[in-house]
Formats: structure tokens, C-alpha cells, sequence
């Protein structure tokens, strides 16, 4: 036994109980009460504080090349990041090149992840080009680990209706899981065209180029697509009444879709547009109305968002600069891979919803998706020592300098949380403890991934 856990409320999706954990070789060797500590075990007293699995970010943009630059987190400086805000493991988005086979396109992400990654990683695959055989990819992706891709309906690579179909037909056959970043592109464009040559070019206008509207519409239809292939379907970054509605239609209906909602939809609406620092919030899509974030806090609550995760993909704030005058020049998005889990746990500490439901939506529901569980995901035996000790009095106030990140400066700047982690444990390795960061470059492992098969709303 290498590490022992006393005396913690154990939080999981289903349960919380006072007791134990016991860790050896990185695995969760046992849980109970009044377990004993063997000669040069590490010991840990947890009396009044939480333990909790490490969260899971299912969605991450680590250097990624966009609007003319790269988001400023590296892999390294991501995980770090992430380390030390309880997230043990993060899902990033590969972009396949036009013409490059998928696995191909894993590995070259692979090489540069690999050796920085300081908490444990795994991929999803952004599809681009499924001309000739490269579709058939799909099958080998899956045996090598990343058994789902995401296809965009917007931006210059975004694919057609017809290929999207096609990528939904085959993932039926090969087992896998097809993800969507809904918007309706045509609208996008004709909206951003217009208000420039109207003069509007403030940061409002971004929202008002991707409203409510131009999102839901595109939900509707990557939703009716599915349901006519009874083909699962996973939405990212979900942020609008109208679309959530659809989701709860379809779930109802008896239809395997999910969604997945982020933090900053839940905290922030589309007033920040109107700051004069309403460019740094520029994302995709953009933060909505209230009656769009009331109804997410109520699709979260009904269980109809399925997860939670940050769509991390920062930028600098003189490069957030370049669109002060054109708000199509601003580079889209945010900052949150730190912040995920301990606003979502306090809310929770605050009532809104439980201690068990977070953990569902950021750990649990993450790992069963997207088939890492109950290695990842899960305080069971067997699992991964991915452990958060989370202290419910320690009162947070998020600030620029407090954070791990390479990114100059943090949309949630100000905001204050009631409890924060104190501790998060990577496989059993100490990699964050009262605000520094312990962990160690190239420590992070792969997470080969197996396909799920989802008939159903249930997991």
C-alpha cells in the first residue's frame, strides 16, 4: 500500500459514505472503514473534507491552430492547469489534415502530446475529409483507441449535410460515436457580412452573428439525422433553449443523444458582450440570453445534459485584440480547463444541485461515454488513483494570478467559489496540493478508449 486516505466523505455519482481509500501502484487497491496503514505507507487524514474522482474534460483545444495563431496552452501548460482545478484526465480534439488517414492524424498529435502531458489524455478526432477510403478510418481509429470523432458544421472545414450523414451511417457500423458542433454556417456568414458592412463591429455583434437561432436550427437537424439512423449522437458545447429542447424531445423519444453544456453558458450570458473586455469571451458558440441558461440549469437537473466540460481553447488578450474593431478577427475562445470542476462543486456546496451530480456530469458520465470506465471516472477497486480532496469551507476568489495556465488572463477573474480542491492525485501521484503545482512533464499516459454501445438515453 502506497497511499491511504483517511477518514473522507467519499462522493461518487451514486453514493456518499464516510470512509477509506487505499492506493498501490497507482491503482485503488480498496475502500472501507478503518483501514490500516502497512509499514511506509503514506498517510493522509481527509476528517471534514471530500474525496472525489478526478474530473474528466471531454473537451479541450490544446495548441491549436486558429485565426491566424495558436491557443496559447500548450499541452504541457493545459494539464497543468487542469491538474489544479481536480481534472485528472482531458479529452483533446485532433483535426485531421485534408487527405491524412485518422490514426495518422492521432499520432501526430501523439508525438507532441506525449511527452508534456502532465495528468493522463485521451482524443477525439475532428473529421475533415472522407473522400476515397479515408472514411473506413473510422474502423481503424476505433481499434487503436479514439472511437469517436466530431464534425463541425461551421468554419471553412466545417462538412457538408451529406458527408455528416455519411459519418453518422458509418459510425453505426464500426462502433463509434459521432460528435457535433451545431451551427448553422450560411447564417453565420450572411450575419457576419452584413453587420461589418453595416459598421457593427463590437464584440455583441459576434452574439448577435450566432444567436439562439442559428444554433438551435442546426441542433434540430444534426438531431433529426441521427433519430432517422437511430445512430447515437453526442452535441458539444450546447448553449440554447431551443436546442435543449430538442435534446429532451429526442431523449423521450427513447433516442441515444446526449449533450454536453460548459461552465461558462451556466455562469455567464450574453451581457458580456456589452463589456468593454467583451472580446475576451468571444467563443463558439457564444454565451446566450438567461432563458437559455435557466433552461440548461434545468436540462442538467432533469438530466438531460449528460456532461459538463470547458471547450478550453485560450488566447492571449493582445491576440483577442486584433478583433477590437472587427469581431471576425477575434479569435474564438475561452479559458475554463481549471476553473470546471470547482465552480460546478460549488454550486453544489451553495444547493443548487449535489455533490453526486457533479461528479456524474463531469467524471462519471464522461468515462461511460466515451468508454474509459471504470478505469477512469470511478472510485472503485481496480480503477485509476485519480483522486480530488475537496475542502467545502475554503472560501476561492478566481484571479489571474492564481491560476496555471500560460493564457494572460481568465474570463472568471473575480468570481468566488465557496469550497476548492486542496488536493488531486494523478495515479496515485501527489500533482497539486493548496495551490502549487507538483506534478511532473511527460507523466501524463494515453487512454485507449473503447467503443459503447448507446441504444438508449441510459448509461
Amino acid at each position: 500500500m502506497d497511499l491511504l486516505i483517511k477518514n473522507g466523505t467519499i462522493v461518487t455519482a451514486d453514493s456518499t459514505i464516510k470512509a477509506d481509500i487505499a492506493v498501490t501502484d497507482g491503482k485503488i487497491m480498496a475502500i472501507g472503514q478503518n483501514i490500516k496503514a502497512e509499514n511506509n505507507t503514506e498517510v493522509v487524514d481527509a476528517n471534514g473534507k471530500l474525496v472525489l474522482p478526478g474530473a474528466i474534460d471531454a473537451h479541450t483545444h490544446l495548441a491549436m491552430p486558429f485565426g491566424g495563431t495558436i491557443s496559447s496552452d500548450d499541452y504541457e501548460a493545459g494539464t497543468r492547469a487542469a491538474a489544479c482545478g481536480g481534472t485528472t484526465t482531458v479529452f483533446d480534439f485532433v483535426l485531421q489534415d485534408f487527405g491524412e488517414n485518422l490514426v495518422d492524424a492521432v499520432k501526430r498529435r501523439q508525438a507532441i502530446c506525449d511527452p508534456q502531458a502532465v495528468v493522463d489524455y485521451a482524443f477525439h478526432t475532428g473529421i475533415k475529409d472522407v473522400s476515397g477510403n479515408l472514411i473506413d478510418g473510422i474502423a481503424e481509429s476505433v481499434e487503436y483507441g479514439v472511437p469517436s470523432f466530431k464534425v463541425f458544421m461551421v468554419y471553412d472545414f466545417g462538412v457538408t449535410d451529406g458527408t455528416f450523414y455519411k459519418v453518422l451511417q458509418k459510425s453505426k457500423e464500426y462502433g463509434a460515436l459521432i460528435e457535433v458542433h451545431a451551427e448553422n454556417n450560411e447564417m453565420v456568414n450572411m450575419f457576419t457580412k452584413q453587420f461589418l458592412e453595416e459598421g457593427k463591429t463590437s464584440a455583441w455583434y459576434h452574439y448577435m452573428s450566432r444567436p439562439e437561432f442559428v444554433e438551435a436550427e442546426a441542433d434540430v437537424r444534426a438531431i433529426q439525422w441521427a433519430k432517422s439512423l437511430n445512430a447515437p449522437l453526442y452535441i458539444v458545447h450546447l448553449a440554447n433553449a431551443q436546442g435543449m429542447a430538442a435534446v429532451t424531445k429526442a431523449r423521450d423519444e427513447g433516442y441515444p443523444i446526449f449533450a454536453e453544456t460548459c461552465p461558462q453558458y451556466l455562469y455567464f450570458t450574453n451581457e458580456v458582450y456589452k463589456r468593454e473586455d467583451g472580446r475576451n469571451f468571444v467563443c463558439s458558440p457564444p454565451m446566450k440570453g438567461q432563458e437559455s441558461q435557466d433552461a440548461l440549469w434545468e436540462g442538467i437537473k432533469r438530466g438531460d445534459i449528460t456532461t459538463v466540460a470547458t471547450d478550453h481553447c485560450p488566447f492571449q488578450s493582445y491576440e483577442k485584440d486584433w478583433g477590437k474593431d472587427d469581431f471576425s478577427k477575434i479569435p474564438n475562445g475561452c479559458a475554463g480547463i481549471e476553473n470546471m470542476y470547482p465552480y460546478m462543486l460549488s454550486e453544489a456546496n451553495k444547493g443548487r444541485i449535489s455533490f453526486n451530480k457533479v461528479v456524474e456530469l463531469c467524471s462519471t458520465n464522461v468515462a461511460k461515454i466515451f468508454g474509459c470506465a471504470p478505469q477512469k471516472g470511478m472510485l472503485v477497486p481496480g480503477a485509476d488513483a485519480d483522486i480530488v480532496i475537496y475542502d467545502p469551507d475554503k472560501e476561492f476568489t478566481i484571479t489571474q494570478d492564481a491560476m496555471h495556465s500560460n493564457s494572460d488572463h481568465t474570463i472568471w477573474e473575480g468570481a468566488k467559489l465557496n469550497g476548492y480542491p486542496i488536493a488531486t492525485y494523478s495515479r496515485g501521484n501527489l500533482v497539486y496540493k493548496d495551490g502549487e503545482f507538483l506534478g511532473k512533464k511527460g507523466s501524463g499516459k494515453f487512454v485507449k478508449c473503447k467503443p459503447i454501445k448507446l441504444t438508449s438515453p441510459s448509461l
